[in-house]
């Protein structure tokens, strides 16, 4: 990608991001937030999980 096309892909993607509504917006920011994994997981992958099922079969 030239300099130019750089350059011309980020002004089509923010006067994207600018055009859209603010609710929309917020919308979409919350559901990202609502499907993203807890953070141990994210972070640690699927140990912390197996952890706790573990520990959660004991008791």
């Amino acid at each position: 990608m030239s300099g130019n096309d750089y350059v011309k892909y980020v002004t089509e993607q923010f006067v994207k991001f600018i055009d859209t509504p603010k609710e929309t917006r917020k919308q979409k920011r919350e559901e990202r937030k609502k499907d993203r994994l807890p953070l141990s997981m994210r972070w640690f992958g699927f140990l912390p999980m197996a952890f706790l099922i573990l520990i959660k079969k004991k008791k």
